[in-house]
């Protein structure tokens, strides 16, 4: 027989099927799945633990700036040698160096890159680098399919084209990829 009036009784089998739920708590004492078309919040939705997506096409969208938002990055790549970056370590977003010589990082090629990254035509990056706790200075260095942007190519000195990050309490940097297509991005310092 089918719950049809509230009766002071909860049934433990109880399913909707069609229809609405209206202000009412959905799994707020025994979580479950949800299995939806469409998922809206009216003001904030919370996500606790993974949240995972099936391989889909890349989406378009226009992106509007976020109000007080962070940028972080959990798990930081540490190269303190010169060396050739792996995509893996670019993909992290965030890469320090402790090195006491001079060190260069060349980043991926494009292909790579772009792969690690799933990139299309638009996708944008930042990388960070720390040299905080550093002693020397860290040189950033482009590949095949990576372009310095034409600021960055303009001027060197300053700038977007500043390609070093000095050691110590001002060793910080943020850089920009734009990807031009799947393989290829323009990289520039933006901070």
């Amino acid at each position: 027989m089918a719950n049809t009036k509230a009766i002071g009784v909860a049934f433990s089998d109880q399913a909707i099927v069609g229809g609405s739920v209206d202000n009412s708590p959905i799994g707020a004492t025994t979580p479950s799945t949800v299995a939806a078309t469409t998922l809206t919040a009216s003001s904030t939705a919370a996500i606790t633990g993974a949240l995972t997506a099936p391989s889909v096409a890349p989406i378009s969208a226009t992106f509007l700036p976020v109000a007080n938002s962070v940028d972080t990055h959990p798990a930081p790549a540490a190269i303190n040698a010169t060396a050739t970056a792996t995509a893996a370590q670019v993909a992290t977003g965030y890469i320090t160096s402790t090195s006491a010589a001079a060190t260069t990082i060349t980043l991926p090629t494009g292909t790579l890159l772009g792969s690690a990254l799933g990139a299309v035509q638009g996708t944008v990056h930042n990388l960070y680098i720390d040299n905080t706790a550093g002693a020397n200075t860290v040189t950033i260095a482009v590949a095949v399919n990576g372009i310095l942007s034409a600021a960055a190519a303009a001027g060197s000195a300053a700038g977007a084209g500043l390609l070093t990050v000095p050691s110590g309490v001002t060793g910080q940097a943020c850089f920009t990829l734009m990807f031009s297509s799947a393989t290829a991005y323009t990289f520039t310092r933006t901070a």
